[in-house]
Protein backbone atom coordinates (compact mmCIF):
# COMPACT_ATOMS: atom_id res chain seq x y z
CA UNK A 1 0.00 0.00 0.00
CA UNK A 2 1.10 3.49 -0.84
CA UNK A 3 0.76 5.52 2.44
CA UNK A 4 1.59 8.72 0.96
CA UNK A 5 -1.96 8.22 -0.36
CA UNK A 6 -3.60 7.57 2.78
CA UNK A 7 -5.61 9.94 4.36
CA UNK A 8 -5.33 9.31 8.27
CA UNK A 9 -9.24 10.82 8.52
CA UNK A 10 -10.07 7.74 6.92
CA UNK A 11 -8.33 5.41 9.56
CA UNK A 12 -10.84 8.27 12.01
CA UNK A 13 -13.71 6.59 10.12
CA UNK A 14 -12.73 3.20 10.18
CA UNK A 15 -12.42 3.03 13.80
CA UNK A 16 -15.73 4.75 14.29
CA UNK A 17 -17.16 1.88 11.71
CA UNK A 18 -15.45 -0.94 13.86
CA UNK A 19 -16.73 0.78 17.00
CA UNK A 20 -20.02 1.31 15.51
CA UNK A 21 -21.40 -1.14 13.33
CA UNK A 22 -23.29 0.90 11.59
CA UNK A 23 -22.85 3.64 9.50
CA UNK A 24 -25.29 5.76 10.39
CA UNK A 25 -24.38 6.02 14.25
CA UNK A 26 -20.67 5.94 13.04
CA UNK A 27 -21.61 9.40 11.31
CA UNK A 28 -22.92 10.75 13.96
CA UNK A 29 -19.70 9.77 16.51
CA UNK A 30 -17.19 11.61 13.45
CA UNK A 31 -20.13 14.45 12.88
CA UNK A 32 -20.15 13.38 9.49
CA UNK A 33 -23.28 13.15 7.07
CA UNK A 34 -24.21 9.99 6.52
CA UNK A 35 -23.56 9.62 2.80
CA UNK A 36 -19.67 10.77 3.23
CA UNK A 37 -19.18 7.70 5.80
CA UNK A 38 -20.85 5.34 3.24
CA UNK A 39 -18.07 7.12 0.74
CA UNK A 40 -15.59 6.47 3.56
CA UNK A 41 -16.48 2.80 4.07
CA UNK A 42 -16.25 1.97 0.14
CA UNK A 43 -12.62 3.66 0.14
CA UNK A 44 -11.89 1.82 3.05
CA UNK A 45 -13.25 -1.52 1.51
CA UNK A 46 -11.34 -0.81 -1.88
CA UNK A 47 -8.14 -0.48 0.43
CA UNK A 48 -8.81 -3.24 2.35
CA UNK A 49 -10.39 -5.63 -0.02
CA UNK A 50 -12.39 -6.92 1.86
CA UNK A 51 -16.38 -5.60 2.59
CA UNK A 52 -15.44 -5.49 6.41
CA UNK A 53 -19.27 -4.33 6.80
CA UNK A 54 -21.81 -7.15 5.77
CA UNK A 55 -25.44 -6.96 6.57
CA UNK A 56 -27.16 -9.66 8.65
CA UNK A 57 -31.15 -9.38 8.32
CA UNK A 58 -31.81 -5.94 9.99
CA UNK A 59 -28.16 -5.85 11.58
CA UNK A 60 -24.46 -4.79 10.02
CA UNK A 61 -21.94 -7.38 11.33
CA UNK A 62 -17.92 -7.23 11.30
CA UNK A 63 -16.36 -9.03 8.85
CA UNK A 64 -13.17 -10.92 10.33
CA UNK A 65 -10.91 -8.90 8.82
CA UNK A 66 -12.66 -5.88 10.88
CA UNK A 67 -12.85 -7.94 13.79
CA UNK A 68 -8.72 -8.59 13.52
CA UNK A 69 -8.31 -4.57 12.71
CA UNK A 70 -9.91 -3.41 15.92
CA UNK A 71 -7.74 -3.73 18.50
CA UNK A 72 -4.15 -2.78 16.23
CA UNK A 73 -6.23 0.62 14.41
CA UNK A 74 -7.39 1.57 18.30
CA UNK A 75 -3.57 1.21 19.36
CA UNK A 76 -1.79 3.37 16.30
CA UNK A 77 -4.35 5.83 16.54
CA UNK A 78 -4.05 6.56 20.39
CA UNK A 79 -0.48 6.54 19.58
CA UNK A 80 -0.67 9.41 16.72
CA UNK A 81 -3.10 11.15 19.66
CA UNK A 82 0.11 11.04 21.45
CA UNK A 83 2.09 13.16 19.12
CA UNK A 84 0.21 15.94 19.99
CA UNK A 85 -0.18 16.32 23.65
CA UNK A 86 1.15 18.79 25.04
CA UNK A 87 4.36 18.47 27.61
CA UNK A 88 2.96 20.76 29.99
CA UNK A 89 -0.20 20.33 32.26
CA UNK A 90 -1.44 23.47 33.78
CA UNK A 91 -3.71 21.96 36.55
CA UNK A 92 -5.06 25.65 36.84
CA UNK A 93 -6.62 25.96 33.60
CA UNK A 94 -7.21 22.33 32.54
CA UNK A 95 -10.83 21.41 31.83
CA UNK A 96 -9.45 17.69 31.42
CA UNK A 97 -12.20 14.67 32.12
CA UNK A 98 -11.20 11.83 34.10
CA UNK A 99 -12.45 8.56 33.83
CA UNK A 100 -11.67 5.86 36.99
CA UNK A 101 -12.84 2.64 37.87
CA UNK A 102 -12.79 1.76 42.00
CA UNK A 103 -15.76 -0.47 44.10
CA UNK A 104 -17.65 1.70 46.47
CA UNK A 105 -14.53 0.95 49.41
CA UNK A 106 -12.39 2.92 47.48
CA UNK A 107 -15.07 5.90 46.28
CA UNK A 108 -15.67 6.29 49.64
CA UNK A 109 -11.85 6.23 51.28
CA UNK A 110 -10.38 8.37 48.89
CA UNK A 111 -12.83 10.39 46.60
CA UNK A 112 -14.15 13.09 49.36
CA UNK A 113 -10.17 13.81 49.95
CA UNK A 114 -8.93 13.89 46.62
CA UNK A 115 -11.97 16.13 45.22
CA UNK A 116 -10.84 18.72 47.96
CA UNK A 117 -7.69 18.86 46.56
CA UNK A 118 -9.08 19.26 43.05
CA UNK A 119 -11.14 21.78 43.98
CA UNK A 120 -7.96 23.84 45.14
CA UNK A 121 -5.62 22.63 42.26
CA UNK A 122 -7.48 22.45 39.69
CA UNK A 123 -11.40 23.74 39.52
CA UNK A 124 -12.28 22.72 36.42
CA UNK A 125 -11.15 19.07 35.96
CA UNK A 126 -13.84 16.70 36.10
CA UNK A 127 -13.92 13.35 37.16
CA UNK A 128 -16.21 10.43 36.10
CA UNK A 129 -16.22 7.28 38.52
CA UNK A 130 -17.69 4.11 36.86
CA UNK A 131 -18.95 1.46 38.83
CA UNK A 132 -16.85 -1.56 39.42
CA UNK A 133 -17.04 -4.20 37.04
CA UNK A 134 -14.81 -7.00 37.43
CA UNK A 135 -11.38 -7.82 35.60
CA UNK A 136 -13.55 -9.33 32.76
CA UNK A 137 -15.11 -6.22 31.09
CA UNK A 138 -11.55 -5.18 30.91
CA UNK A 139 -11.32 -5.96 26.97
CA UNK A 140 -9.11 -2.77 24.54
CA UNK A 141 -11.83 -1.15 23.74
CA UNK A 142 -13.18 -0.51 27.74
CA UNK A 143 -9.41 -0.07 29.02
CA UNK A 144 -8.84 2.59 26.18
CA UNK A 145 -11.28 4.72 27.88
CA UNK A 146 -10.02 4.38 31.74
CA UNK A 147 -7.58 6.64 33.14
CA UNK A 148 -7.28 4.96 36.34
CA UNK A 149 -8.31 1.51 38.35
CA UNK A 150 -8.26 0.83 41.66
CA UNK A 151 -8.27 -2.49 43.06
CA UNK A 152 -6.70 -5.37 44.72
CA UNK A 153 -4.09 -6.98 42.91
CA UNK A 154 -5.51 -8.29 39.81
CA UNK A 155 -3.46 -7.46 37.04
CA UNK A 156 -4.82 -5.45 33.75
CA UNK A 157 -3.38 -5.57 30.67
CA UNK A 158 -1.75 -2.75 29.26
CA UNK A 159 -1.66 -0.99 33.09
CA UNK A 160 1.36 -0.27 35.17
CA UNK A 161 0.47 -0.51 38.99
CA UNK A 162 1.54 0.98 41.75
CA UNK A 163 0.45 0.22 45.85
CA UNK A 164 -1.36 3.08 47.00
CA UNK A 165 -1.84 1.95 50.76
CA UNK A 166 -2.51 -1.76 52.93
CA UNK A 167 -5.37 -2.64 55.36
CA UNK A 168 -6.65 -5.47 57.21
CA UNK A 169 -9.99 -6.85 57.53
CA UNK A 170 -12.57 -6.42 60.83
CA UNK A 171 -15.92 -6.90 61.68
CA UNK A 172 -18.62 -4.06 62.09
CA UNK A 173 -20.89 -4.17 64.33
CA UNK A 174 -23.65 -1.64 65.54
CA UNK A 175 -23.20 0.08 68.52
CA UNK A 176 -25.22 -2.13 71.32
CA UNK A 177 -25.14 -4.99 69.81
CA UNK A 178 -26.38 -8.03 72.08
CA UNK A 179 -22.55 -10.21 71.60
CA UNK A 180 -20.40 -7.12 70.83
CA UNK A 181 -17.38 -8.21 72.18
CA UNK A 182 -17.92 -12.17 72.51
CA UNK A 183 -17.64 -12.10 68.37
CA UNK A 184 -13.78 -12.33 69.04
CA UNK A 185 -14.75 -15.95 69.94
CA UNK A 186 -14.59 -18.49 67.32
CA UNK A 187 -17.48 -20.08 68.25
CA UNK A 188 -19.93 -17.25 68.41
CA UNK A 189 -18.26 -15.82 65.48
CA UNK A 190 -19.43 -18.60 63.58
CA UNK A 191 -22.83 -18.83 65.24
CA UNK A 192 -23.52 -15.50 64.30
CA UNK A 193 -25.40 -14.39 60.93
CA UNK A 194 -23.16 -12.74 58.53
CA UNK A 195 -24.10 -9.95 55.52
CA UNK A 196 -21.44 -10.79 52.88
CA UNK A 197 -20.51 -8.49 50.17
CA UNK A 198 -20.10 -9.99 46.77
CA UNK A 199 -18.87 -7.24 44.11
CA UNK A 200 -19.53 -7.48 39.78
CA UNK A 201 -17.33 -9.93 38.50
CA UNK A 202 -16.81 -11.82 41.53
CA UNK A 203 -18.21 -15.29 42.56
CA UNK A 204 -18.22 -15.16 46.10
CA UNK A 205 -16.62 -12.73 49.26
CA UNK A 206 -13.39 -12.75 49.21
CA UNK A 207 -13.31 -13.48 52.95
CA UNK A 208 -15.16 -16.47 52.43
CA UNK A 209 -12.47 -17.47 49.91
CA UNK A 210 -9.84 -17.10 52.00
CA UNK A 211 -12.38 -19.12 54.96
CA UNK A 212 -12.91 -21.99 52.38
CA UNK A 213 -8.93 -22.20 52.16
CA UNK A 214 -8.95 -22.87 56.34
CA UNK A 215 -12.08 -25.31 56.01
CA UNK A 216 -14.15 -23.43 57.82
CA UNK A 217 -17.52 -22.07 56.69
CA UNK A 218 -19.32 -18.83 58.30
CA UNK A 219 -23.21 -18.62 58.64
CA UNK A 220 -24.75 -16.10 55.83
CA UNK A 221 -28.12 -14.50 56.24
CA UNK A 222 -27.60 -12.01 53.87
CA UNK A 223 -25.68 -10.72 50.53
CA UNK A 224 -25.34 -7.48 49.04
CA UNK A 225 -23.03 -6.02 46.14
CA UNK A 226 -21.16 -3.49 48.05
CA UNK A 227 -19.09 -2.75 51.42
CA UNK A 228 -21.33 0.69 52.44
CA UNK A 229 -24.74 -1.39 51.85
CA UNK A 230 -23.00 -4.10 53.69
CA UNK A 231 -22.87 -1.50 57.01
CA UNK A 232 -25.73 0.49 57.08
CA UNK A 233 -27.43 -3.37 57.00
CA UNK A 234 -24.90 -3.78 59.95
CA UNK A 235 -26.04 -0.66 61.17
CA UNK A 236 -29.65 -1.05 61.67
CA UNK A 237 -29.99 -4.66 62.40
CA UNK A 238 -27.47 -7.73 64.22
CA UNK A 239 -26.23 -8.82 60.91
CA UNK A 240 -22.15 -8.33 61.29
CA UNK A 241 -19.86 -7.30 58.30
CA UNK A 242 -16.71 -8.30 57.44
CA UNK A 243 -15.11 -5.75 55.84
CA UNK A 244 -11.78 -3.62 55.73
CA UNK A 245 -11.06 -1.98 58.73
CA UNK A 246 -10.29 1.61 57.18
CA UNK A 247 -14.04 2.11 56.04
CA UNK A 248 -15.54 0.71 59.15
CA UNK A 249 -13.48 3.59 60.54
CA UNK A 250 -14.60 6.14 57.84
CA UNK A 251 -18.34 5.79 58.86
CA UNK A 252 -18.03 4.61 62.18
CA UNK A 253 -19.41 7.79 63.37
CA UNK A 254 -22.09 8.33 61.39
CA UNK A 255 -23.64 5.24 61.62
CA UNK A 256 -22.98 4.33 65.15
CA UNK A 257 -20.66 1.04 64.12
CA UNK A 258 -18.00 -0.54 66.57
CA UNK A 259 -15.47 -2.27 65.19
CA UNK A 260 -14.14 -6.26 66.44
CA UNK A 261 -11.12 -7.65 66.22
CA UNK A 262 -11.69 -11.23 63.66
CA UNK A 263 -10.83 -14.84 65.60
CA UNK A 264 -9.45 -15.50 62.41
CA UNK A 265 -6.75 -12.90 60.89
CA UNK A 266 -7.08 -12.67 56.84
CA UNK A 267 -3.57 -11.15 56.71
CA UNK A 268 -2.61 -7.79 55.04
CA UNK A 269 -5.21 -6.27 52.11
CA UNK A 270 -3.45 -3.98 49.35
CA UNK A 271 -5.02 -1.84 47.47
CA UNK A 272 -3.58 -0.90 44.13
CA UNK A 273 -3.48 2.13 42.03
CA UNK A 274 -3.80 1.20 38.18
CA UNK A 275 -2.81 3.03 35.37
CA UNK A 276 -2.35 2.59 31.31
CA UNK A 277 0.98 1.70 29.92
CA UNK A 278 0.25 4.54 27.33
CA UNK A 279 -0.30 7.64 29.71
CA UNK A 280 2.96 6.55 31.91
CA UNK A 281 4.58 10.29 30.71
CA UNK A 282 1.29 11.93 30.11
CA UNK A 283 1.92 14.97 32.40
CA UNK A 284 -1.92 14.93 33.23
CA UNK A 285 -2.10 11.13 34.41
CA UNK A 286 1.09 11.95 36.11
CA UNK A 287 -0.55 15.17 37.65
CA UNK A 288 -3.81 12.52 38.75
CA UNK A 289 -1.63 9.63 40.03
CA UNK A 290 0.70 12.06 42.58
CA UNK A 291 -2.60 13.85 44.13
CA UNK A 292 -3.96 9.81 44.32
CA UNK A 293 -0.59 8.67 46.06
CA UNK A 294 -1.22 11.71 48.52
CA UNK A 295 -4.39 11.02 49.12
CA UNK A 296 -3.73 7.28 49.76
CA UNK A 297 -0.83 8.03 52.10
CA UNK A 298 -2.93 11.01 54.36
CA UNK A 299 -5.66 8.25 55.09
CA UNK A 300 -3.79 6.58 58.04
CA UNK A 301 -4.76 9.83 59.96
CA UNK A 302 -8.33 8.64 60.82
CA UNK A 303 -8.83 7.09 64.18
CA UNK A 304 -10.66 4.12 64.78
CA UNK A 305 -13.38 2.79 67.26
CA UNK A 306 -11.91 -1.08 68.37
CA UNK A 307 -13.75 -3.72 70.98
Amino acid sequence: MNLTALDLNLLIALDALLREASVSRAALRIGLSQPATSHALQRLRDLFGDPLLVRTGARMELTPRALALRAPLAQALEQVRGLFLSDAFDATRSDRQFRLMMPDLAVELLMPPLMAKVAQAAPNIRIDVVPWRGSAIFHADFARTIDMVISIGNAFKGFHRQLLYTDSDALAIRRGHPIGAKLKRRDVFLQARHVAVILRGQSADLIDMWLETKGIERRIALVVPGYIEALNVAARTDLVAFVPRRLIAALAKPLSLVTVSPPLDPGVDEQYMFYPTRAQLDPGSIWLRKLMLETARELDRGKRSVV
